[in-house]
Parts: structure tokens; C-alpha cells; sequence
């Protein structure tokens, strides 16, 4: 069964509000069952990231003596921009690698004529912006602890965020919908994940590239997103509205018209 078509943003909307309480209690069934059986529970969301936040400090720190450059000298300043990254990328990386396989893995759903199964890929986002917001929480107190500050540039994230979450959202769509058909879509979205990885500034800022290249980074959408991120997150500073609203009306397109 196909999932249904959407004729624009307003049905889009109005199908989330809804079936709002239906789009909840998965997103919570999906998160809670990621740790069911395990000794410390739903405590791993915050455990995680700040393992991961540690082994970023000595690997890259200590090990590779990486630098970010462009200010950021520090061993800490460094881990904390390249968590920021990687939780900012984490969240489209598990959105658009579930999506192929959303529809084939709740046969349930699918059986029941009734089931709105458009619903499926904002429950797969939900339960992504869960866990990006634990790890968010992790960086920020991190911030706070080795930096001594927080900047107030911070209530800018969910304006920051909203390109990537449309990407990502009608990428789901569109990659439930094949994922039904061709099996081996999967394999190559996983591909493609790991390629557009390096082909974002994640593990580097976009301006130690020379010039040309630096134009071809720009049109990846995710590029705007992680700059502006690290900007109202770590620096205090506005984001680059001049890339951030085209970035957001390109990626608009996309789940309107899937």
C-alpha cells in the first residue's frame, strides 16, 4: 500500500495536528523501546553523548591534535564543535537512513486500511529530535562548564533548524514510498549518508576551502544548517541569514510536493 500523497503544506500540517496523539505515542513507543531491557534505561540518551563527547576530547584532541581554526585553538573547543556537528548531522543521518525501510518494517500498520500511514516518517523525526536534543543538552552544559558561557544566540537553533527538518522530512517521505518497490534502496541511501558526511563541513569549517570548492559546499543544503548551528550554539553569533532562507525555501519544495 502506498503511503498517501499530500496536496501541500497545509495538508501536511493539518495531517500532523491530526493525528497528533497518534504521532506522540509512537514517537515515545519507538524511543522507550530502544532501551527496553537495559540497566539504566532511557538514561543511555544522555549516557551516550557524553561517552561519545569524551572520546571526540582525547581522540582528536590528545591523539590527532586536530584544530578547527578560524579562533578555535583549544582541545575542548574543538570536541565541542565537532559534537555540535556530528548531533546536528545525527539527525538527518537517522531519519534518512530508517525512511527506506519505514514501510516494510510495520507490516501491522500497513494491514489496517485505516492507518495513516503518512504519519510514520514524523514519528521516525521525533524520536531523532529526541535524541538530539539529549545530546544537545550535553553540549550545551559542556558549553557552559569548560567555556563559562551561554549565549543567548541560542534561542535561534529551532529558526536554524527548520531547513534541515523539512530536508529530512521529505526525504522520509520520499524514501518510504520507494523503499516498498526497490529493496536496494536502503543500501545505497546508507551510502550516500556516509558520502554527504564528508561532503559537509563536519569535520571542518567551510572556509578553510579554497574558493571553488567552497561554492559547490554552499549548495548542499546541510551546509548553512551546521554553520549557523555552531554560530548561535557555540559563538554567540547570528546565523547567515542570506544562506539560511534560500536554504529553507529549496528545501521547502521537497515535502510539499512528495
Amino acid at each position: 500500500m502506498k503511503p498517501a500523497r499530500r496536496s501541500g503544506p497545509r495538508a501536511v500540517l493539518d495531517s500532523l495536528w491530526t493525528h497528533r496523539e497518534l504521532v506522540y505515542q509512537l514517537t515515545r513507543r519507538e524511543v522507550l523501546g530502544r532501551y527496553r531491557g537495559s540497566l539504566f534505561g532511557i538514561a543511555w540518551a544522555i549516557g551516550n553523548p557524553l561517552v561519545m563527547l569524551g572520546v571526540y576530547t582525547v581522540v582528536f584532541g590528545y591523539v590527532f591534535r586536530a584544530r578547527w581554526g578560524a579562533g578555535v585553538d583549544s582541545t575542548s573547543e574543538f570536541a565541542l564543535v565537532l559534537f555540535c556537528g556530528l548531533t546536528i548531522f545525527g539527525i538527518f543521518s537517522e531519519v534518512v537512513s530508517r525512511a527506506p525501510a519505514l514501510i516494510l518494517s510495520n507490516p501491522n500498520y500497513v494491514k489496517k486500511v485505516v492507518f495513516p500511514l503518512d504519519c510514520l516518517p514524523w514519528v521516525l523525526l521525533g524520536a531523532a529530535l529526541f535524541h538530539a536534543i539529549a545530546s544537545l543538552v550535553v553540549l550545551i552544559v559542556a558549553n557552559l562548564v569548560l567555556r563559562a558561557t551561554l549565549p543567548w544566540t541560542i534561542v535561534l537553533l529551532p529558526i536554524v533548524l527548520l531547513p534541515l527538518l523539512l530536508f529530512a522530512l521529505g526525504l522520509a517521505w520520499l524514501l518510504a514510498a520507494l523503499g516498498v518497490y526497490l529493496r536496494d534502496i536502503g543500501h545505497l541511501v546508507n551510502a550516500l549518508v556516509t558520502v554527504l558526511l564528508f561532503m559537509s563541513p563536519v569535520f571542518y569549517p567551510a572556509s578553510n576551502l579554497p574558493e571553488p570548492l567552497r561554492r559547490l559546499l554552499m549548495l548542499n543544503p546541510l551546509t548553512a544548517v551546521l554553520e549557523s548551528s555552531r554560530a548561535v550554539l557555540l559563538w554567540g553569533q547570528l546565523p547567515d541569514w542570506a544562506l539560511l532562507l534560500p536554504c529553507t525555501l529549496a528545501v521547502l519544495v521537497l515535502p510539499i510536493s512528495v
